[in-house]
C-alpha cells in the first residue's frame, strides 16, 4: 500500500510530462503549418538551397503579361536573372544576389517552388534541366512605370502611384537606382560607400519632411475640432507669423493677404497654417496622428520606415506651429503619404496596398490569386468630402494650378519641404489623385532639393496622369 502510495504522484508527473510534450508537438506541427511560407524565406532554412538545386527561378511578370525578371542559362550552363527593363524597376521588383529585395524577395517563396505537370518534369529530367518555376504577375502597369521614371528624370526623389479602389500599387520609382542584372558585379563599390544610397527604397524607406502636404492632416485636426466653423476661419498674411520668441515665415516670405481656411490651404499660407496650429487641442491632435498611422505599422509587406510626428499636452508653441506646416522633427515616407491621400479619394477607406496579383505554374494553371482588402477606415465619408472640397481648389485656384483645365480633373497639395536649417534648400512635394469627381488613382511624388512643389512635382504629376488617362 506504501509503495503504491510513492508512486501515485511519479505517474502523475509522467503523465503531465507526457500531455506537455505532446502539447509542444501540436503547437509546432500547427505553427509549420501556419507559417509555412515565413518559415521557408528564413535564410537559414537549407531547404531553400534544395528547391534551387532542383527548380529554375520563376518569372515575374508586369499586370500585362510583359517579362520584368526571369531566368536564363548562358552558353556555360550557368543561371542568370535577366531583368528587361534593367533600372526602370530597380527597387520595386529587386534583385535575388546576394540577399534579396523587392518583389524578388517578397515572392520568393512562390518563385523558388515548381508545381509543374509530371509531363513537364519529366521533360526536363530527360533533358537534365531544372524544373520550371512557379510564376508571379504583379499589380505594376509598365506604362506608368516608365511614364513615372522618365518623368522624375536625374534628380533624387521617389514617385508612387496606387489604385485608390483596390490597393493595386500600379508604379514605384526611386532614384538613384541601380540596375539589377549587373548589380552583382558592382555590389563591392555600392555597398563599401558609405554614402551610396541607391539600394535605398526611398518610396517606402525614404524619411522626409512632409511640408506643406502636411496640411491635410492639420487641416483634418481642425474640422474634427471646429466642424463648420472653418468657414468662419479668416487671417490676413503678411509673411510671417510670430508668437513669442518663434516666427514662422511663408515661401520665399511670400505675402498672401487676407484668406479664408479654404484659401489658406490652396495657397498653402504657413503663416496662416502656424496660426491654426496654435488653435488645436494638443490631446485630440496626438489621436488624429495615431489613427492616420503616425509612429506606428503600415499594412506593407516589404521593407519600410515609420513616419514620426509629436504632439501632447508638453509640446512647445514653436514645435506645435512646426507641426502645423509639416516641418521641425515631422517626418513621412512618400509610401505613406500615398496611403493617405488614397484613402481621401476613397472616401475614408484605406485598401490594403499590394503588389502580387497572382502565382501561376509554367503552363498556366493559376495556384493563387490575391484580392483587394479593406484595411481600415481613416476619417468618416464627411472628413474626406471636405479634405476632397480642399485638395480641389488647390487646382482650381493654388499651388497645383498647372493640373487645372485639362481633359480630366485632379485634386491634391503640394509641399516645399525645407531639410536644412538657416536655408532656403526644400524638397518639392506633390500628393493627389485623379479623376476628383470620381477617383482611380493617387501619385505621391517628391523631388530631392528641387524647390517648389508646385513648380516641379506637379508637372511630373500630369505627366503620369496624361499616361493613365492616354492622354
Amino acid at each position: 500500500m506504501e509503495e503504491k502510495n510513492k508512486s501515485y504522484p511519479i505517474m502523475i508527473i509522467g503523465c503531465a510530462t507526457v500531455f506537455l510534450f505532446l502539447t509542444m508537438i501540436i503547437y509546432i506541427c500547427s505553427y509549420a503549418i501556419s507559417n509555412e511560407r515565413v518559415m521557408m524565406d528564413n535564410s537559414y532554412n537549407a531547404h531553400q538551397q534544395l528547391l534551387k538545386t532542383k527548380n529554375s527561378r520563376g518569372t515575374i511578370y508586369a499586370n500585362d503579361g510583359q517579362i520584368l525578371a526571369k531566368t536564363v542559362t548562358d552558353a556555360n550552363g550557368n543561371e542568370l536573372r535577366e531583368y528587361p527593363f534593367g533600372k526602370v524597376f530597380s527597387h520595386v521588383v529587386g534583385f535575388s544576389v546576394n540577399g534579396r529585395s523587392g518583389i524578388e524577395n517578397l515572392a520568393n517563396y512562390y518563385l523558388i517552388n515548381s508545381h509543374a505537370t509530371l509531363k513537364s518534369k519529366a521533360k526536363a529530367k530527360e533533358n537534365e534541366l531544372k524544373f520550371p518555376g512557379d510564376s508571379v504577375y504583379t499589380t505594376l502597369d509598365v506604362n506608368l512605370q516608365q511614364t513615372a521614371y522618365e518623368a522624375l528624370s536625374a534628380r533624387e526623389g521617389a514617385i508612387i502611384v496606387t489604385d485608390v479602389k483596390t490597393g493595386k500599387i500600379l508604379a514605384l520609382v526611386s532614384k538613384p537606382d541601380f540596375d539589377p542584372g549587373t548589380i552583382l558585379d558592382e555590389w563591392e563599390d555600392i555597398t563599401s560607400d558609405k554614402e551610396n544610397t541607391q539600394l535605398l527604397n526611398r518610396a517606402t524607406q525614404g524619411l522626409y519632411p512632409p511640408g506643406s502636404t502636411f496640411k491635410i492632416v492639420t487641416s483634418l485636426e481642425y474640422y474634427r475640432e471646429k466642424g463648420d466653423e472653418y468657414l468662419n476661419y479668416r487671417y490676413n498674411c503678411n509673411g510671417k507669423f510670430t508668437s513669442g520668441n518663434d516666427t514662422i515665415k511663408c515661401f520665399h516670405g511670400e505675402s498672401h493677404g487676407a484668406l479664408d481656411f479654404t484659401g489658406s490651404f490652396a495657397k498653402s499660407c504657413n503663416s496662416s497654417f502656424a496660426n491654426i496650429a496654435l488653435q488645436l487641442d494638443r490631446a485630440s491632435f496626438e489621436k488624429t496622428l495615431a489613427g492616420l498611422m503616425f509612429n506606428s505599422e503600415l499594412p506593407w509587406d516589404m521593407n519600410y520606415s515609420v513616419s514620426t510626428a509629436t504632439c501632447n499636452e508638453k509640446l512647445a508653441d514653436g514645435d506645435m506651429m512646426q507641426l502645423g506646416i509639416g516641418q521641425g522633427a515631422t517626418t513621412v515616407t512618400p509610401l505613406h503619404m500615398n496611403l493617405i491621400t488614397s484613402a481621401i479619394a476613397n472616401d475614408g477607406v484605406l485598401m490594403k496596398p499590394y503588389l502580387l496579383e497572382k502565382v501561376e505554374t509554367e503552363d498556366g494553371k493559376v495556384l493563387e490569386e490575391f484580392e483587394p482588402s479593406k484595411y481600415k477606415t481613416l476619417m468618416s465619408s464627411d472628413e474626406a468630402y471636405y479634405l476632397q472640397n480642399m485638395m480641389e481648389k488647390v487646382v482650381k485656384e493654388g499651388t497645383a494650378s498647372r493640373l487645372k483645365g485639362l481633359e480630366y480633373t485632379a485634386a491634391g497639395k503640394t509641399g516645399s519641404a525645407e531639410f536644412k536649417d538657416s536655408t532656403s534648400d526644400s524638397h518639392a512635394w506633390f500628393t493627389g489623385y485623379a479623376p476628383a469627381e470620381n477617383p482611380e488613382i493617387a501619385v505621391t511624388i517628391i523631388v530631392e532639393n528641387a524647390g517648389s512643389g508646385g513648380e516641379y512635382a506637379v508637372p511630373i504629376a500630369k505627366r503620369i496622369f496624361d499616361a493613365y488617362f492616354g492622354k
